[in-house]
């Protein structure tokens, strides 16, 4: 009888032992997995971040590829000459976006916005994340855009002249006198005063033609 309760008290004694040991490789198991997840859970959002994040934009900025195709207009803004590439956003069927580029000194700057028929409403951004001013135009039937560029709240407004640049004609060069000409094209040019119907004085130093006083032959 005492050698059953002896085997019976080491049988119980080697199940306790044989718990323990199984408990505490469980607790070690646990506390591994759960030193394990953070970790990998921390390297997986990284890295999903990583790819999910647009690449730093680096200053100055310069043109994009992505806008290179876009039809292209040259003229002024303000008293400046740029050349601006607009073109439709891919996920917007109102949307468009681009660059312009001031041809005397290579800035670049971003623009995004809509176009509504022919009026062009956009925003632009110096550096690809704030907005430094606005811009609204409206395209001419022959493709010119001419409006009104103004700071963030509406101030110091600037015009615009824009005529499309043919395909194929190359972009003046930034501080070029082919840019300079460019934009001197796409400014209006004055018109003369009206005369009320009155005949033109004869220029110095010719000859009227035929009783014609607005006809003259040189010197």
């Amino acid at each position: 009888m005492q050698e059953a309760k002896v085997t019976k008290g080491s049988a119980m004694r080697a199940l306790r032992r044989h718990a323990g040991v199984a408990a505490s490789a469980a607790a070690l198991l646990c506390a591994g997995t759960v030193l394990w997840m953070p970790s990998q859970a921390w390297a997986e959002s990284d890295a999903v971040k990583e790819l999910a994040a647009p690449p730093p934009i680096q200053l100055p900025l310069k043109p994009s590829p992505e806008f290179a195709k876009f039809p292209r207009y040259v003229g002024t803004l303000g008293t400046r000459p740029i050349v601006l590439r607009l073109g439709p956003k891919t996920d917007d069927p109102s949307g468009v976006h681009g660059e312009y580029q001031y041809t005397d000194s290579g800035e670049v700057i971003l623009i995004a916005g809509d176009r509504d028929g022919d009026t062009l409403e956009v925003e632009e951004s110096n550096d690809g994340t704030h907005i430094t001013g606005n811009w609204v135009g409206k395209f001419a039937a022959d493709g010119s855009l001419e409006g009104d560029r103004m700071n963030v709240d509406d101030s110091n407004p600037q015009q615009f002249n824009l005529k499309p640049l043919a395909a194929g004609q190359a972009v003046p060069a930034a501080g070029s006198a082919g840019a300079a000409a460019a934009a001197k094209a796409a400014t209006p040019t004055p018109q003369p005063a009206a005369t009320n119907g009155a005949t033109p004085a004869p220029a110095a130093g010719g000859h009227p033609v035929g009783g014609v006083s607005n006809l003259q032959t040189g010197d």
